[in-house]
């Protein structure tokens, strides 16, 4: 969950102020409004400049003048949430068509089940699988790939976490303890039968979940969770995310990346931490590497480097789509997980009840980590086996991958050809009775670690949980 330098940010006024006494978020959407009508005209310039039957479309002065008309609308436009773009995947030997449907829905999220149309029925256990998007910037379609990679072999399911500012302030808060609470209602919603991913940020939130579904011998916990680069123990190898938060304090968290939601969105008023906010923490990280890509851009679109150009506009077009976070989810978030350490303390509260990782002794765990991960450092997911020690040695698993920054524990080649077989792996080992005779998997086989090069790395409900969800099997 990157944090970012934010040293120009606005700060908060006295407790009561509101509105406009938060002028930052109202600033940029002031400057976005102003530039409308520019960028309206740079587009408009560009098609001109493109069109075959100009002539001046065929030289390079045309050419160049089109490149740097696309560029400036580029960088000044907003990027809305991109679509799954996910229509079809092949499993058991056949391609599938895939639908998404939204089958559970709350203010601030919704549950995407990618269901497959198969024409003849899987010989293959195609266990239930959660996977629980990280609540921190972008959009759950960041993953895409890990959801790609888990299609062929499972029935997946995603978190899809809705802009907090386009949530109306009517709706009430989200808090950490209101991230576990949907988790649970989830949890409550499948049944019992499912597995679940932590992809990142969400692995404190989903050990919270299960920890207290365990507490009160809850039948509807999942029967595995799978933690992937979660910063579950940031003690542990301490990277430079963690060093801010720890030198900077809560305090100044809330004074300087904290701003009002405006009008005309629909969760104007709302207290957040703004995306473009975000962005500018996620572009700063690696000025000089954007900075290049949009020149290589410049040059590709001059060259006629159509493809070259293309990949560049699908990875922008995803990374700088952003969304707003609630302000008490994230300070909560900074301050539990980063600053003092609550989950590890056994002193992270879930509303007014305790939570108790050590309670958790029938749900197996599994944790993933990159060897290069700079956001979650060696050893923060693997310390979660240490806070579970009721439960068993043989649903325990945990790999290190070699090679691969934060981005790679999720996406990727090597996510696809050596993280994604063995998660498949064991998830079917809890599947499966034990002693019983296991089919043979359509997973390929697990390729051996491989040394060398790192892959690029992109991002160097108030009541008691039993009262609030009441066990009831699900229709």
């Amino acid at each position: 969950m990157a944090i970012g330098e934010f040293a120009s940010a606005t700060r908060l006024p006295r407790q009561g102020d509101v509105g406009l006494s938060t002028p930052l978020y109202w600033m940029y959407e002031m400057g976005y409004a102003a530039l409308n009508p520019s960028r309206a005209m740079a587009d408009a310039s560009r098609l001109f400049l493109k069109n075959p039957i100009n002539p001046v479309s065929h030289t390079t002065v045309g050419k160049s003048m089109a490149a740097a008309c696309e560029l400036f609308e580029r960088t000044t436009r907003r990027y809305g949430k991109p679509d799954w773009g996910i229509t079809h995947t092949v499993a058991s030997g056949q391609t599938v068509p895939v639908h998404v449907n939204t089958v559970w829905q709350r203010p601030f999220c919704n549950l995407l089940h990618f269901e497959r149309a198969f024409e003849y029925p899987p010989r293959q256990p195609q266990p239930r699988l959660l996977i629980v998007a990280p609540v921190s910037g972008h959009h759950a379609t960041l993953l895409r790939g890990t959801v790609e990679a888990m299609l062929p072999t499972h029935d997946v399911y995603v978190t899809d976490w809705v802009d907090a500012k386009l949530v109306p302030l009517g709706e009430g808060r989200f808090s950490l303890s209101d991230y576990v609470d949907y988790l649970i209602s989830i949890f409550h919603r499948m049944g019992g039968d499912c597995h679940v991913m932590a992809v990142c940020q969400p692995a404190v939130p989903v050990m919270m979940a299960v920890a207290r579904m365990e507490a009160e011998d809850d039948p509807y916990v999942p029967k595995s969770m799978v933690l992937m680069g979660g910063p579950i123990d940031t003690r542990e190898a301490p990277t430079a995310v963690n060093a801010l938060a720890k030198d900077r304090g809560i305090e100044w968290f809330r004074r300087n990346v904290i701003t009002t939601v405006p009008w005309p969105h629909s969760g104007a008023l709302r207290e957040v931490y703004p995306g473009f906010l975000q962005l500018n923490g996620f572009m700063s990280m690696n000025l000089d590497r954007h900075m290049q890509a949009h020149w290589d851009l410049f040059r590709h679109l001059i060259q006629g480097d159509g493809d070259s150009a293309e990949k560049h506009r699908d990875f922008y077009d995803e990374y700088l789509a952003v969304m707003d976070l609630t302000a008490e989810f994230y300070l909560e978030t900074v301050e539990n997980v980063f600053i003092t350490h609550a989950l590890p303390k056994g002193e992270i509260m879930h509303h007014a009840q305790p939570v108790k990782p050590d309670a958790i002794h029938r749900v197996a765990l599994m944790t993933v980590e990159g060897e290069k991960d700079d956001i979650s450092g060696i050893g923060q997911t693997k310390a979660a086996h240490k806070l579970c020690p009721r439960i068993p040695e043989d649903k325990r698993a945990h790999w290190e991958q070699p090679g691969v920054g934060h981005y790679g524990v999720f996406n990727g080649s090597r996510f696809r050809s050596e993280i994604a077989p063995r998660i498949s792996d064991f998830i079917l080992n809890q599947e499966l009775p034990r002693g019983a005779a296991r089919p043979r998997s359509s997973q390929p086989e697990v390729a051996p670690a491989v040394s060398g090069e790192a892959e690029q790395d992109v991002f160097a409900l108030n009541r008691n949980v039993t009262a609030l969800y009441p066990r009831i099997a699900p229709t």
